[in-house]
């Protein structure tokens, strides 16, 4: 056995069941053997959907998703997909080829030092020396990148690793289907909860008048979604989400009051303004959700849950803090929490969210708005939703097109435009109905992923929303810039042609009624489809804190603010 075979066999034996992948001279060896493992090859069109193909794969399942690129460039064009995967703590492992050892700093053709570059975007990087480290590695890369806060691990594997054969002793244990023992020193996931303060931590929330509840992506990362819920339902505590929490919480319960932030709901931002305790639950307190940090925190206590301990105090300035798996550590909160008297509090709350409703369809114009809308009357509970970047994102967040964990899959920290393409493909190894939603800037970014989708016979069902513009900027720049539209407008292809083009069914749709009739045969359709619609051009997404604005500061049109 050589070292190619050794990292297919271990990725099998980690439970890889396809790897999202494309080949270069680096990784050719590991191509080479390929066909004698039982390994599913997803061959993507750039590497830079491997990593997200890979990701959507990892968003979806709970399992990690595993990219393959050659040396030099192919290795880079990860690099996007990897910081993605960091920035919202997604369990990734992405593996590289290099150049042989002997050619390692010399400036070969297509050399690069993919660990130096991807230092700080993963948990860990490892260059592979010899063959028999790989089942260690492998073993380290797979426990890195799921315990703890998840994240992305790289392995680089020159070719000279790759065509080394093993000792008959690793060779040996590879064939019995063992486990290879390993020892992280210098790796400390808080798999011990630092429980030291919730007492304190229960006392806050039994004195609270006016506590809120921010969730986010670290309650589903923990799968404590009826921890959440029980907690909520004994405390009598309202709650808003991050972009990453939706689905966490029943988004239809009383106690619901919509996504926080930038363009959260009305009364989300309004209670977490006013509320004089905040109880963060699996979230990093980022600039999208807190506007100013002096004005998010005055007359406030904070309470924040976290597996990372490394997030306590680093924005918002903590009074208690519990560290550990939330699922583990929010019960005991519960437990000594009370059931609060904070009637006039959620009367208030249930006042504004009946005054500050989301805008709905306009009768007879297409919008985004619309397209959503009647999407959400066909989605099932397992349905997957994986959102581009821009305003579509934002309107289908507000609209909660999921209903349960792992539903709504999106780009958050990162922000990654090009982003639904590819993840839509690996979140189709889900095995649930998968939507692709895109504005037509976004969807150009990635668009030649519709081969890997044809090749392939992926069934993810491919929205364009095309309003002719960089919508998001062009908001902007309308708002903040006297509608300065510098290279915002955008010239685009027929996309239902570009589709037919690949061997897949496009179609176009410029009115409601045809939007309503389109969407059914896309539900019915069983293999991929895609769907252009024609939106009206210019549309803003409200409600909007403006940048440098705080909470309370809310826009719900251009000069109205929430009161």
């Amino acid at each position: 056995m050589i070292g190619a075979d050794i990292l297919l066999e271990r990725l099998i034996h980690h439970g890889v069941k396809q790897i999202f992948a494309y080949p270069g001279g680096a990784v050719l060896p590991i191509y080479d053997r390929m066909p004698s493992h039982k390994i599913r090859r997803i061959l993507v069109r750039h590497e830079q959907a491997a990593a997200f193909a890979a990701q959507g794969y990892s968003r979806a399942t709970k399992k990690v998703g595993v990219c393959l690129a050659t040396s030099g460039p192919g290795a880079t064009n990860l690099v996007t997909g990897i910081a993605d995967a960091k920035m919202d703590s997604i369990p990734l492992v992405a593996i590289t080829g290099n150049v042989f050892q002997q050619l390692i700093g010399s400036d070969a053709f297509q050399e690069t030092d993919i660990v130096g570059i991807c230092e700080p975007i993963v948990k860990h990087s490892y260059f592979v020396e010899k063959a028999d480290d790989i089942p260690r590695i492998l073993a380290e890369a797979f426990h890195l990148a799921l315990s703890g806060r998840p994240g992305p691990v790289l392995i680089d594997v020159p070719k000279s690793v790759q065509v080394e054969e093993a000792s008959s002793k690793i060779q040996k244990k590879i064939k019995t289907g063992a486990d290879f023992s390993f020892d992280l020193p210098g790796y400390f996931p808080p798999n011990d909860k630092d429980v030291s303060e919730v007492k304190k931590t229960a006392q806050l929330i039994n004195s609270a008048a006016c506590p809120v509840v921010i969730f986010g992506h670290g309650v589903i990362l923990s799968n404590a979604e009826k921890e959440l819920a029980d907690f909520l339902k004994k405390t009598h505590i309202p709650a808003a989400w991050t972009l990453h929490g939706i689905g966490a919480f029943d988004p239809n319960h009383e106690l619901s009051l919509g996504m926080l932030g930038m363009h959260g709901t009305a009364s989300a931002n309004y209670a977490v303004h006013n509320a004089d305790l905040i109880i963060g639950i699996g979230i990093r307190f980022d600039d999208r959700i807190t506007g100013v940090i002096s004005k998010f925190q005055r007359d406030k206590r904070i309470i924040h849950f976290d597996i990372d301990p490394s997030e306590f105090n680093k924005i918002i300035k903590t009074d208690t803090k519990v560290c550990g798996e939330i699922k583990e550590t929010l019960p005991l909160v519960t437990e000594k929490a009370n059931e609060l008297d904070i009637t006039s509090w959620l009367t208030d709350l249930a006042s504004k969210k009946s005054k500050w409703k989301l805008s709905t369809a306009v009768p007879g114009v297409l919008t985004e708005i619309s397209v959503l809308e009647e999407l959400k009357k066909l989605l099932d509970e397992d349905s997957v939703v994986v959102v581009d970047v821009g305003q579509h994102e934002m309107w289908a967040a507000q609209r909660c097109l999921a209903q349960k964990p792992r539903k709504f899959l999106a780009s958050g920290g990162l922000g990654t435009m090009g982003f639904s393409l590819p993840t839509s493909i690996g979140a189709s190894f889900s095995g649930c109905e998968t939507w692709s939603i895109s504005g037509d800037g976004g969807f150009q970014m990635n668009l030649q992923e519709l081969g890997t989708i044809a090749q392939d016979n992926i069934p993810v069902k491919i929205i364009i929303l095309n309003n002719g513009f960089l919508g998001m900027v062009r908001q902007w720049q309308d708002l903040f810039y006297e509608k300065n539209y510098v290279d915002t407008p955008l010239w685009n292809p027929d996309f239902a042609k570009l589709a037919e083009a690949y061997g897949i069914p496009g179609f176009r749709a410029k009115t409601t009624e045809d939007t309503k009739a389109l969407l059914k045969k896309m539900k019915a359709h069983k293999g991929p489809i895609l769907a252009e619609f024609v939106v009206k051009r210019e549309e803003n997404v409200f409600p909007m804190v403006p940048a440098g604005a705080h909470l309370g500061n809310t826009l719900l049109a251009p000069n109205k603010i929430i009161s």
